[in-house]
């Protein structure tokens, strides 16, 4: 099923797990740290500049996003780990993102983004353990890859090797919104586990 991105849109916004609909459609959502790039990934993809609003302040999606195309839902889950917000917030975030993934929905894949600059922090690798825990199946995607010269990326993909349990056999996409790096690639995988799993013919 060839997708036409160009027509994605915002379906809606939920502040609480409990407000959630049921699962109607096949969802992949994308998960990161604050600030990791989820808004710019998600415009990219669908070749938007505003669909998911892009903030210069951390940890501003404090919602879980729907945007829909075809039959697909894309959800864009709060950015964890920004440290200046109150407890009780990050509270509320926490349980948006672990209802979310533990609830049964029809999850076909995350896109797990970490800054390709850095080590992963405590929060990615607890999200990544957690999806390898529950066998949620999902794309490790290195998010602004265009700020690295070529020998400081390969440093960095030899240092995610001792920093991320299992780095090897993940499908790892170097992503960059300035190059468009990994685009064409992340929409194969989006179409694939689509196709794979009949979403054209959900009722």
């Amino acid at each position: 099923m060839k997708l036409n991105y160009n027509k994605a849109e915002y379906a809606a916004s939920y502040g609480k797990f409990s407000q959630l609909p049921p699962p109607e459609l096949a969802e992949l959502a994308f998960a990161g740290h604050s600030n990791v790039g989820k808004s710019t990934l998600i415009n990219k993809l669908f070749n938007r500049k505003n669909l998911a609003r892009v903030s210069s302040v951390p940890g501003k999606t404090a919602t879980i996003n729907f945007y829909r195309l075809d039959d697909i839902y894309f959800v864009d889950l709060p950015g964890y780990g920004y440290a200046k917000v109150a407890k009780s917030e990050k509270e509320r975030w926490s349980g948006l993102i672990e209802g979310y993934l533990g609830a049964d929905r029809d999850l076909r894949l995350v896109f797990m983004l970490v800054d390709m600059r850095h080590a992963p922090t405590r929060d990615d690798l607890q999200m990544i353990s957690y999806l390898i825990d529950t066998e949620t199946p999902f794309v490790l995607v290195l998010t602004k890859a265009d700020k690295l010269k070529k020998t400081e990326r390969e440093k960095r993909m030899e240092a995610f090797r001792t920093e991320i349990p299992y780095f090897d056999d993940m499908h790892v996409v170097p992503f960059s919104s300035q190059t468009a790096e990994g685009v064409e690639e992340l929409r194969q995988i989006i179409e694939e586990i689509t196709d794979d799993n009949g979403v054209a013919d959900d009722e």
